[in-house]
């Protein structure tokens, strides 16, 4: 075990002394370690506390509560583990403990340890470091894998051999390119080559722990460098096959079409610059996903991709089911924004009519803001000349959205006239009818040919039921 210097100054917090006098009392030692020790070094602030002693962490963690009082202990004796929130601080207090895995599973065969080995045990040695709270060296820091240097060096490397790291626990695998992501950092060499030994390992990870460093990986502040990772190792082939097969050009007759996967990941990190909000990210890197799909090529058009905005909003589903994202409005967000990601686009390329506006804000809703940041960041042309009228004609686009919905307020709008309205009025019952009148109303309301009010709907729809044949039974 190698000790290097003393950081008694990061240890300030009240738990840190506690857990001090108690390992003291019952004769056992106890370390802060993991992503907290890392995160000081860093300067990032962590909410995560993680606590090794060399005997009872859940004893160690009753102990503590006892001292603090009124703190309540989650015990997990399966585990032994404890845990507890303490001033917005998640710590968890666990005894240090070795490790061995089989084959098949990520569930490890456990024995208690010493520190030494808890954390030979760690992923990363940029995870490993650890800080003394025993009264004899109370801050120093035990780093017997250079995890420190790593840090400085901006590099992910595993304390033992990669491979047996990555085979024992696929996820670390993830973890590894996660970390890059998140940090800016270098996965060592060696570490890489084990990730892409290894990558048929990640199929015993369940999806929801995939889809979780997928989610993070998305947040990341340059999200393409995991996304590159995850590519180059083969894990994307088998974690997300469908963004996978996005990469690569294909030329027919001298004409090519862009690498749709990079184009993405060019339009996600282009919208993480804008925002933080991962189910408009998730929206960015599905926008495309159907152009493999509807890939054609002619001698006149070139390459097309017709109909990839539909398809890839139907492929939304089966993709968060896959991956167990939730199916739920954050699907259906993400759904929407696929579909008519190419509508700003379109009217920015052409004239911009009222009616197409109307059209736009009302199927967008409240989610047009979103859409237009994913235009925007879907602009990925390297003319300077192209990006200047596409920003321009979306600056006349947004003024449009504006002028029309402060007219003709039709974000979230349901037409004036309602399906009961039209039942009462000429005495129908739930029908073919009611649905045609008003479907009639709605487009007249839309391109502009009645005034979005009552008066005018109403009387438009008693025109067109007499057109149809029916009959005013009950004025209105």
């Amino acid at each position: 075990m190698v000790a290097q210097k003393i950081f008694k100054e990061k240890l300030s917090h009240k738990v840190f002394g506690i857990v001090s006098q108690e390992s003291e009392k019952a004769g056992c030692e106890a370390y802060v370690v993991g992503g907290y020790v890392r995160d000081i070094f860093l300067n990032r602030d962590s909410k995560d506390i993680d606590i090794v002693v060399t005997g009872s962490g859940i004893n160690m963690a009753e102990a503590v509560a006892a001292r603090l009082g009124n703190v309540q202990v989650n015990v997990f004796r399966n585990f032994g583990t404890a845990m507890m929130n303490l001033e917005g601080l998640d710590i968890e207090f666990v005894g240090a403990r070795k490790e061995s895995y089989r084959f098949d599973s990520r569930k490890p065969i456990i024995e208690d340890g010493t520190i030494s080995d808890d954390q030979l045990r760690r992923d990363f040695t940029i995870n490993a470091l650890a800080l003394s709270l025993n009264k004899k060296n109370f801050g120093e820091l035990v780093d017997p894998f250079q995890g420190l240097e790593d840090l400085e060096h901006q590099i992910i490397r595993t304390p033992q051999d990669a491979t047996l790291t990555f085979s024992d626990d696929p996820l670390r695998m993830l973890r590894a390119i996660r970390f890059a992501a998140q940090l800016g950092f270098t996965i060592e060499k060696s570490v890489l080559e084990a990730i892409v030994k290894n990558r048929e390992r990640i199929k015993i990870v369940s999806a929801e722990r995939i889809s979780d460093e997928l989610n993070k990986i998305i947040l990341s502040p340059v999200p393409s460098m995991g996304f590159e990772l995850l590519f180059n190792t083969g894990l994307l082939h088998i974690v997300f096959p469908q963004l996978a097969a996005m990469q690569g050009v294909e030329k027919i007759q001298g004409k090519a079409h862009k690498d749709n996967f990079y184009h993405t990941l060019q339009v996600l990190d282009n919208l993480s610059n804008m925002t933080n909000d991962l189910w408009l990210r998730w929206a960015a890197l599905l926008h495309d996903i159907a152009k493999p799909l509807t890939k054609r090529f002619d001698s006149v058009s070139g390459w097309t991709f017709h109909g990839h905005e539909d398809k890839g909003a139907r492929m939304v589903k089966h993709i968060f089911k896959q991956l167990k994202l939730p199916l739920n409005e954050k699907m259906k967000f993400v759904e929407k924004l696929v579909l008519l990601h190419l509508r700003p686009i379109v009217l920015a390329e052409s004239s911009v009519t009222d009616s197409a506006v109307r059209r736009l804000l009302f199927e967008a809703g409240d989610d047009i803001d979103a859409l237009m940041m994913l235009c925007h960041a879907d602009i990925t042309t390297k003319n300077e000349y192209k990006i200047k009228r596409y920003r321009q004609n979306f600056e006349l686009v947004k003024e449009k959205l504006k002028e029309v919905e402060e007219k003709d307020r039709v974000r979230n709008w349901q037409p004036p006239v309602t399906g009961s309205d039209i039942m009462n009025v000429f005495g129908l019952r739930p029908g073919r009818e009611v649905g045609i009148l008003k479907n009639l109303i709605r487009e007249a309301i839309l391109d502009g040919e009645i005034k979005n009010d009552f008066d005018s709907a109403y009387a438009f729809m008693i025109r067109k039921g007499k057109e149809m044949g029916l009959e005013v039974k009950n004025e209105m």
